[in-house]
């Protein structure tokens, strides 16, 4: 078996991580991307008229990542400490003597390796997109048929106000609605074609304009942003890319936590899809863990993790990192397996999530009245003052718990405010269900975001 990551492990993969991503971020996918940066490189040089312009097509049709030597480039790795260097004899030796001398002409390793990494970037975000767009659905379902359903609002794990449960999704909703833009925004500038040579400066193919022109083209090549300038030490596009994921990371993280508790055996308002024996116990038959979200919160805390890590990487000496690159090579490619594994375990959890109406009705209705205080503060405040009202509400309210009494029955016996207002009134502000705000049109608001 071998592996030491639970991203890589026999036992643990499918909840860490998607077979899918995985191909795209494994060595091999690693490997043949490097070998596309080296032949559109030669393309680009070819059309440029920097190297005879038979070359690039030469280059392309020989360089071929499936008759490279793995076993040699990791030795060879081991010792020189990156695999370009191997990797370009091996190409080389591939095109022959004309076309072999023109490989990895005028570039450095680091431009060949940040452009392997950022076409795995590329597409990596693709099956991010996609598996984004599919949790925004489910929450765009949820927030729809649950609008009107009321629950009990919770700041600091007490009731707070009535909301609705579709209130609740539309909010989730919400962060996945910019996380969208955010992605959208993201690309441009993150998905940068890398050709600098040794510092940076293309010295390597003159003083004229041709290094320019041949990195514009080699963004062509691949579908690139075009830089202004070489970033072998600008790391931005690489840490917002990441940190963009431990955004996405935060918010599932916050959805995953929510649902852990409301599907307590105290609130018991939503559970997870149902499969038999999915987070059973191995010694206690009735248990029926939220699995899903568990591993969610457990990838939202490595995301953010990494977020440091890339964060780090941005500190970087002179003109080429002396270590802080280096980081990257092991946040990168795992946030994006941990993000994809996320983002597949929400949209199971969401798409058939079981909610339980009932029981959120009976948990608004647990305190009897209590979270309705401040309507009927809010009610009272036109007579006395709100202050007042306040006071006169925060007895009422001690009264209700030592007496075990409802909030209504205890406002009924202060004269302050029977005096003031009817008990019709009084009734009507002390119904949970009434006091709802705008919450139902919020979540209109949200649903009429256009997705990008």
């Amino acid at each position: 078996m071998g592996s030491v990551s639970a991203i890589d492990s026999v036992i643990f993969r499918t909840l860490f991580g998607t077979e899918e991503i995985r191909q795209i971020f494994n060595d091999e996918s690693y490997i043949k991307r490097c070998v596309d940066a080296e032949t559109a490189l030669a393309r680009a040089q070819s059309k440029c008229n920097v190297i005879p312009s038979q070359i690039g097509a030469q280059v392309t049709q020989n360089a071929v990542a499936s008759k490279l030597d793995l076993e040699r480039l990791r030795h060879e790795t081991e010792i020189v400490g990156y695999p370009i260097l191997p990797l370009v004899r091996q190409l080389s030796a591939l095109c022959g003597e004309e076309a072999g001398k023109y490989v990895h002409w005028g570039a450095t390793t680091q431009d060949i390796m940040d452009l392997a990494s950022v076409l795995q970037m590329k597409d990596g975000l693709v099956v991010v997109e996609r598996l984004l767009r599919d949790v925004i659905k489910a929450l765009r379902e949820l927030s729809e048929k649950y609008r009107d359903t009321p629950m009990a609002g919770r700041t600091h794990l007490q009731h707070a106000l009535p909301v609705t449960f579709g209130y609740k999704c539309a909010v989730w909703l919400s962060g996945f609605q910019r996380h969208l833009e955010r992605l959208h925004e993201l690309k441009d500038r993150a998905l940068m074609a890398q050709f600098g040579g040794a510092a940076g400066s293309l010295a390597s193919l003159g003083g004229g304009d041709d290094g320019l022109r041949v990195r514009k083209a080699l963004a062509e090549e691949l579908g690139l942003t075009d830089p202004s300038i070489t970033w072998h030490v600008a790391r931005d596009g690489v840490a917002e890319t990441t940190n963009f994921l431990a955004l996405l990371g935060g918010s599932m993280g916050k959805l995953a936590l929510d649902i852990i508790i409301m599907s307590s055996n105290e609130l018991g308002e939503v559970s997870e899809p149902f499969v038999p024996h999915r987070g059973a116990s191995s010694t206690m038959p009735q248990k029926r863990n939220p699995i899903s979200s568990e591993v969610i919160l457990a990838a939202s805390k490595v995301l953010r993790s990494n977020a440091g890590l890339v964060l780090d990487g941005m500190v970087s000496d002179f003109e080429r990192a002396s270590g802080p690159w280096h980081l990257e090579w092991v946040a990168v490619p795992e946030s994006f397996v941990i993000a994809v594994g996320a983002l597949f375990q929400t949209h199971f959890a969401l798409s058939g999530l079981a909610v339980n109406t009932k029981q959120m009705l009976d948990n608004l209705h647990s305190t009897r009245g209590l979270i309705v205080a401040e309507a009927v503060m809010m009610g009272m405040a036109p007579y006395v003052g709100r202050q007042t009202a306040h006071d006169i509400v925060y007895e009422a309210c001690r009264n209700s718990i030592e007496q075990e009494k409802s909030l209504f029955d205890c406002l009924l016996l202060k004269e302050e405010v029977t005096s003031k207002m009817s008990t019709e009134k009084l009734e009507a502000l002390c119904n949970p269900e009434n006091y709802l705000g705008a919450a139902p049109k919020m979540v209109d608001d949200v649903l009429a975001v256009k997705d990008l």
